[in-house]
């Protein structure tokens, strides 16, 4: 009797059964839908380094035929052979997927699964529906993968780029866009060339290692595919796209009562004579608003939250998910409607603010880990290792001494993981080759890649002679919270912030304490309380980011 698996749950292939010698059977299809259910051969890096191990409906088998795609058959609408034993050894593990071919989206299929027969026997069965997911394009379903015996996952991940995203995300290289003149001969022979040989349609005896010789019929609760045929009619597989962030529909900024489009107001007060307030009388028309926060993101950075400069949420309303439209709730009262504008916000990228006090990483993208502060771990799914961080002896002496130190947990292995800390707001730096200078206690998490450092600060006449900040350089990205929504201000000579509200600032700008300030507080260890203005100077491209709080 099959074993029913639920996502995330794990076994030996050897508890399954003893052969090795095994049949792979998916199920997936949703109403005007096709996909690409491909086979990555992955290495003990998680990366696609011989992509001759890329089973798809263009390469139907490995070298060694270890791997084979088989086509439509027993009520599956895609199958594959896989053999264990003679799989090579550079190959740690076999990531089974599916991706929309076209227009779609995974919210749209019915009941799939993805099942292991063995010996004309179905010895484990993983199901899954497209109400667990929602703007995803492709999915990754199941993986068998070798940790010192083969093991069967039932992943269940969904991921919103589609079949060139998702090789991208192994480490392989989309080929350059010549397909679709080498698909005009395909069609016109008939069917493709990938898809099944003529006699497969006909009642064969099962193979020793795959399905049962008679086909069971599908079960209810699984639905039925579409016809066998019917994947073979149609076009040859059209390049996969990537799905663009949306655009988010323009609201009122934060603090301001959402108001119709902008109309020519009356004259200013003063302006028009019989048009003037009464005094004491006729109130004044509202000045205008000021503009909002992101009506220029930082120097090269793109409007936090996915939404055009200037655009903020109306004051109260939850901000749409980072890269989605807001969609107005489903008509009529029920749970899922009151539940709708607060799910999972999926993008398909390594860091996703999911609103503006919550950010997930997912770490089965760029192949690196991410160190966070410690006790920031709201929520993870998948298989997720944490560890402390330590900084070492000198470290935790330069830490003590300059009041930059971290508490690091670090964070490893194939999962999301949710961030957040005091409900402060969330803000995604990426540095590209360049640098930025942040306060420690700004500083929620970074990805491992990224050099940091404790900078002096230099001061004249200041007890210790000098503050501190955290530089950080390299390729990756830097969490920073701050308290409430910052403004982002470019620098000149009269340049001045208080060193209680800065929160960044480009590392090429200089940095000059004032002569007459005091102590900044718990930047010194003598803690005295007092404040620190600081002076910026720089070339134009430079900024400075200040949160409307003082620490």
């Amino acid at each position: 009797m099959a074993r029913e698996f639920q996502r995330g749950h794990k076994a030996k292939i050897s508890d399954l059964t003893a052969g090795t010698d095994l049949y792979v059977g998916v199920s997936i299809a949703g109403p005007g839908l096709t996909f690409d259910i491909s086979c990555f051969g992955l290495d003990a890096n998680e990366q696609l380094s011989d992509d001759r191990y890329f089973v798809f409906y263009n390469q139907p088998k490995s070298p060694e035929e270890s791997i084979q795609q088989l086509g439509a058959q027993a009520g599956d609408s895609e199958s594959f052979r896989v053999t264990l034993d003679r799989i090579p050894a550079g190959i740690h593990r076999l990531s089974f997927t599916a991706s929309v071919d076209g227009a779609g989206q995974m919210s749209q299929i019915g009941p799939g699964y993805i099942r292991i027969v063995a010996g004309g026997e179905e010895v484990v069965r993983y199901s899954f529906t497209g109400s667990e997911f929602s703007t995803e394009r492709a999915l990754m379903i199941g993986d068998f993968y070798l940790k010192d015996v083969w093991r069967f996952a039932a992943v269940g991940q969904g991921f919103d780029g589609g079949l060139d995203a998702l090789l991208k995300n192994f480490g392989g290289e989309v080929a350059e866009e010549a397909a679709p003149e080498q698909q005009v001969p395909a069609q016109a022979a008939g069917a493709p060339g990938f898809a099944p040989p003529p006699q497969a349609a006909a009642p064969a005896p099962a193979p020793s290692f795959g399905a049962p010789a008679q086909a069971p019929a599908p079960a209810p609760a699984f639905g039925t595919p579409p016809q066998p045929a019917a994947p073979q009619q149609q076009p040859v597989h059209s390049a996969p796209t990537m799905v663009g962030p949306l655009t988010t529909p323009p609201a009122a900024p934060y603090g301001q009562p959402p108001h119709p489009p902008q109309q020519p107001g009356p004259p200013s007060y003063g302006q028009v004579p019989g048009q003037q307030p009464g005094y004491g009388g006729q109130v004044p028309p509202p000045a205008p608003a000021p503009a909002p926060y992101g009506q220029q993101p930082p120097y090269g950075q793109q409007p936090p939250y996915g939404q055009a400069p200037g655009q903020q949420p109306a004051f109260g309303q939850q901000p749409p998910p980072y890269g989605q439209q807001h969609q107005p709730a489903a008509a009529g009262a029920g749970l899922a409607a009151a539940l709708q504008p607060y799910k999972e916000a999926p993008t398909g990228a390594r860091w996703t603010p999911q609103n503006q006090q919550l950010m997930r990483v997912d770490l089965s993208m760029g192949g690196q880990a991410v160190l966070a502060r410690q006790g920031s771990m709201v929520l993870y799914q998948g298989k997720v290792d944490f560890s402390y961080k330590g900084a070492g002896f000198a470290g935790r002496i330069v830490g003590n001494a300059t009041g930059q130190e971290m508490q690091l947990m670090r964070c490893t292995g194939r999962g999301q993981v949710f961030l957040a800390e005091t409900g402060a707001h969330l803000h995604a730096i990426e540095l590209q080759g360049d640098g930025i200078c942040v306060s420690a206690e700004n500083v929620l998490a970074f990805d491992e890649s990224l050099q940091h450092e404790v900078r002096r600060i230099e001061g004249h006449g200041i007890p210790g002679g000098a503050l501190f900040t955290m530089q950080f350089q390299g390729s990756g990205t830097v969490i920073v919270k701050t308290h409430g929504v910052p403004v982002v201000l470019p620098v000149t000579p009269t340049t001045f912030a208080d060193s209680n509200a800065i929160v960044a600032w480009s590392a090429a700008s200089q940095v000059i304490i004032s002569s007459q300030v005091r102590l900044r507080r718990n930047a010194y260890p003598g803690h005295s309380g007092e404040t620190v203005n600081l002076q910026f100077r720089g070339a134009p491209g430079n900024f400075i980011v200040v949160q409307p709080y003082e620490v």
